[in-house]
Formats: structure tokens, sequence, C-alpha cells
């Protein structure tokens, strides 16, 4: 978990990221993730989610990860369905009467069936409780072992064709998990399960992002003893160094068509923002001559601009500045410590860590009128990450004297948790879209 005094201190003449590893504790053992989350004042969808008819033939579960999904959105209440027999596997199977009576607006039903070839055929049907009518009616074939791939599939379209955006259900994020005196660049489901190590390593690793496709890995690793930018096929596990300059090699963010980073270097001196090809084939390219710290680029969805923070004004505070040329704005005026910019999906909102006190929370900013929000009510967040559709966002903090992620919602009403008994989490990054 990061150590707040020592990047107030980066900014000051140094890069926080570099260090904020090695200020962990470090208890033994991977992270194995639960979650626990609670809503204030949402308007959740009551809707029932009827075991698939023979579901046992894939052999994990299907519709208790459909509805664990639908329900962790924070928009819908899982109506009980205990006790329903026989279990409808399609719409004229449904006693409607029934389901209206339990207040239940939507119904999902679906059925397995095993095919000559070994793979399964999925069928599923939502159908709108009160005028009977069928919303969506899909039918998929599937491999042997994508029982959760395949939940995380229907729970989108559920997710979608109710609320009218695309769920995320289907998408990965990436952490860092210290313990035993190792580090862990983690990938996992959306929902923490699945997880598989992209890169274990003695050294410490730090600052993980998701190419815009989502099939390549930037990171900072310390391998070499000194901190250098790699970036990873997640396919092939093939590596290739693309920042390697005398001093500090840190904080990469992939331009929106993926054929850039922007990553902050010390090779010139000071630490400045640099733009360079994905493959690191170009001589680097210095955006600013300053003689503050600029550090955490993040690019502007459109690929226009970039903001950064800096303590050019005397205090870490967040700027925009464009890619084009032309003078940095800043963007943050409340408090004196704003760090780790993001943009949301969209590019109308920010997010980022503000201090207060001896606290440092999670603040979202509307980039039209400036207002802000404060998003939690933790004491020592770091790095938020907005989900692909800007609903979510994800971040670090401390639970239990370790660190761990958590979620929260752009309104601040949905709050999420992922706990763990072992093992410091940190530094997340929420994938793409697939």
């Amino acid at each position: 978990m990061l150590n707040r005094p020592s990047l107030l201190s980066l900014l000051r003449g140094l890069l926080a990221a570099l260090f904020l590893v090695l200020l962990l504790p470090t208890p033994a053992a991977r992270a194995e993730l639960s979650l626990e989350f609670s809503t204030e004042g949402v308007r959740q969808i009551p809707i029932a989610i009827l075991p698939f008819v023979q579901e046992d033939l894939l052999g994990g579960p299907l519709t208790a990860v459909v509805a664990a999904d639908l329900q962790r959105s924070g928009f819908f209440k899982p109506v009980d369905v205990a006790g329903v027999t026989p279990v409808p596997g399609e719409p004229k199977q449904i006693n409607m009467a029934d389901w209206r009576a339990r207040k239940a607006e939507h119904v999902l039903v679906g059925s397995v069936s095993r095919l000559a070839n070994g793979q399964y055929e999925i069928k599923f049907h939502l159908v709108d409780a009160a005028t009977e009518a069928v919303r969506v009616a899909l039918s998929w074939t599937v491999g042997p072992g994508l029982n959760r791939a395949t939940a995380h599939r229907i729970a989108d379209v559920v997710y979608e064709n109710i609320l009218g955006e695309r769920g995320v259900f289907s998408t990965k994020i990436a952490y860092i998990v210290k313990g035993g005196g190792r580090f862990a660049l983690k990938v996992a489901d959306a929902d923490a399960y699945n997880e598989q190590t992209v890169l274990a390593s003695k050294e410490p690793i730090i600052s993980p992002r998701w190419s815009p496709d989502g099939t390549h890995m930037a990171y900072v690793t310390f391998e070499l003893k000194r901190p250098v930018v790699v970036v990873q096929n997640l396919a092939t596990g093939n590596r290739k160094i693309v920042a390697k300059f005398k001093g500090n090699n840190s904080a990469p963010a992939w331009s929106p068509d993926g054929r850039q980073l922007a990553v902050t270097l010390s090779k010139d001196g000071i630490a400045q923002i640099y733009i360079i090809d994905a493959d690191g084939s170009e001589v680097p390219r210095r955006l600013m001559n300053t003689r503050a710290i600029d550090t955490e680029p993040c690019f502007a969805p459109d690929g226009q601009s970039l903001v950064f923070t800096s303590d050019r004004g005397g205090s870490p505070q967040i700027y925009r500045v464009p890619l084009a040329g032309g003078s940095a704005q800043r963007l943050t005026f409340t408090g004196n410590y704003n760090v780790s910019p993001r943009l949301s999906p969209d590019g109308r909102k920010l997010v980022y860590v503000q201090q207060a006190g001896p606290a440092f929370r999670v603040v979202l900013q509307d980039l039209d009128s400036g207002q802000t929000q404060t998003l939690t009510d933790t004491t020592l967040d770091e790095s938020p990450s907005f989900s692909p559709n800007g609903r979510m966002i994800l971040y670090a903090t401390r639970s239990g004297g370790r660190g761990a992620l958590a979620l929260v919602s752009a309104d601040g009403r949905v709050r999420q948790k992922f706990t763990t008994q072992a093992g410091d989490v940190y530094e997340p990054a929420w994938g793409p879209l697939p």
C-alpha cells in the first residue's frame, strides 16, 4: 500500500512510485480475494435468476455467477428462487403470476445441453414480468471449462438490455501482490476469480497499465536493479524493454490508439514526461520543459491531450496539456495535495487521490463544472482506475492492516471491497472491454 508521505517527498524531488513497494510489510502467501459490498440509496431492480436447467453439465457454477455479477453492480436485487419446482428452462414454462407476486420485474431462465462434439449449448431468455414479453432470446455454443466466462457474458447482456449501457463483467483487472518477499503482477476476472500471474519477481513491480486492446501490459520492473519500463504480450509472455535510460523510467500510460506511451524519465535531470513509441523504437520526445517534477501522465480518450501530476505550483496538483503544443492548465484547486489522475472513458470526469488531513481519499471532479465529490470513506486510498463504462472506480486501500482492492460507483453510492487474508494487494488497473 502506498506510503503517502513518501509520495509527497516524490513531488519534491523523487518518484515515489519507485519506492512505494519497498515500504510495504511482507506477509507470506498469495492473495485470495473475496468480495463484500454495500449500497446507499440506489434503486435496485428485482430480478429472478432461475437455475439454468442441467447447468451441472458444465462442471462449475453458472447461475450463481450471473446473480453475483448483477448484484455486485449495485443496480439489481436477485429475488429468492428457492423451492421452485420444476425449474423452467424456457419462457412458456414460467409461472409469471408467481414471480410478479414475488415483486420480480424481470425473469431470467436458461438451459444447458451437451453437444456431440463435446461442446455445450447455452440457451437463455430474459422476460419482462409485467408484460410477459421476451426481451432477450439467445443461444451460444461454448467449450468446456468456460462456465464463468459464459456467465459473465450473460450478465453483460442482461445489464445492457435493461440499463441501456454495456456491462463490464467480462473485463479483466490487473494488480500487484506482495508477499513472502516476492512481487507478482496478477490478472483476474473483474470479480477477482481466475487469477493468473503475468510476472513474478524478487524485485518490485509497479504501475501496470493495459493496452487499449487488452493484449499487452506496460509496467515498471526493478529486475535490472533500477526502474525500467517493459511492455509484455499477455498471450505469449514475450517482453520488451521500451525505456531503459539513465535515471528513472516510470509511470507508463498508453495512447488511445496503442501506438505510443507517455512515460516519466529523469534522463535529462529532473523527472519529466516524454512520448515514446510503444515498441521503444523511436527517440523519446520531451513534452514540456520545466523546472518542476512532472509525472503520472494519462492520455485523454481523444488522444489530443494528457493529464498529469506536477509540483510546479509548490504542491502536487493535476494539470492538462495539449499534445500539439501549448501551456499546461491546472485542473485541481481544492486541497494542497492531489495526485494519480485518471480520466473517465468519455473524458468528462477526472478521478484522483486527495489528501484530507491524515487521510488520502478518492475524489471525482466534473471537468465542465469543476465540482468535486469525495467518493471514499477509507483513509489510505491510491491508484484509482475507471471501469470501461465509467460506472465504477477500482482503487487500492488498506483493510485489516494489508493492502486491498476496493470499488466505488462514480456517484459514490455503491461500495465494494475485495478482502484478503494474506499478502498486500495494490496498484490496480481495470482492463478494456473485450
